[in-house]
């Protein structure tokens, strides 16, 4: 079954008949949505994403429209394309701004394999682990302690943070870029003097 506004001279009993299975999500129309929607999705998410957050983030959109019944039920009807669009696009911004603080745990363990001796990494960590101590004895307010502990000392990524502090991820994000811009300052006048 093709979406009813893309098929030349459709009848309204047809295009009726179109959207009752497609609210109803029956599989077949389902089947033929994702068939022939999925380019339309994919160049929307890929003009914002690329690599895995943009078939995650395809995926969900398609996910969700299988999924969820009140969402299928928000299309009243029109341009199928232009309504995937709009809803492909904004859960492509969401994905962005709910990554946007987060630092992957990989530029860290990129530093660390930077071909140094064992000695020189040892007195890196020594001083690295100094300077935090430092910074959390002297500058780190109390309210962001916890935080500093998950993502700074046991190295927690921010999900995985944020369900063992109890706390929206938003949250912690936030916090962890208060917490680094605090410890960029706290670092670049240590280095100056």
């Amino acid at each position: 079954m093709a979406a009813y506004h893309d098929m030349p001279q459709q009848t309204a009993t047809t295009e009726q008949a179109w959207l009752d299975a497609f609210h109803s999500g029956d599989r077949a129309c389902m089947a033929a949505l994702y068939e022939g929607q999925f380019d339309v999705v994919d160049r929307v998410v890929g003009g914002i994403l690329s690599g895995f957050d943009r078939e995650n983030v395809v995926h969900e959109v398609f996910f969700r429209l299988l999924s969820d019944d009140g969402l299928r039920r928000e299309f009243h009807g029109g341009s199928l394309s232009s309504w995937l669009r709009v809803m492909a696009r904004n859960q492509a911004l969401d994905h962005v701004r709910s990554r946007r603080f987060e630092v992957p745990l990989s530029e860290h363990r990129q530093a660390r394999s930077s071909g140094l001796s064992i000695e020189d990494r040892l007195e890196q960590r020594t001083h690295v682990r100094l300077t935090l101590e430092r910074f959390r004895s002297h500058v780190l307010p109390a309210k962001w302690e916890r935080v500093f502990v998950a993502r700074f000392l046991q190295q927690q990524d921010q999900p995985t943070a944020a369900r063992s502090l109890g706390m929206r991820r938003t949250t912690l994000a936030y916090q962890e870029y208060r917490i680094r811009k605090l410890l960029e300052r706290f670092v670049l006048r240590r280095e100056k003097t």
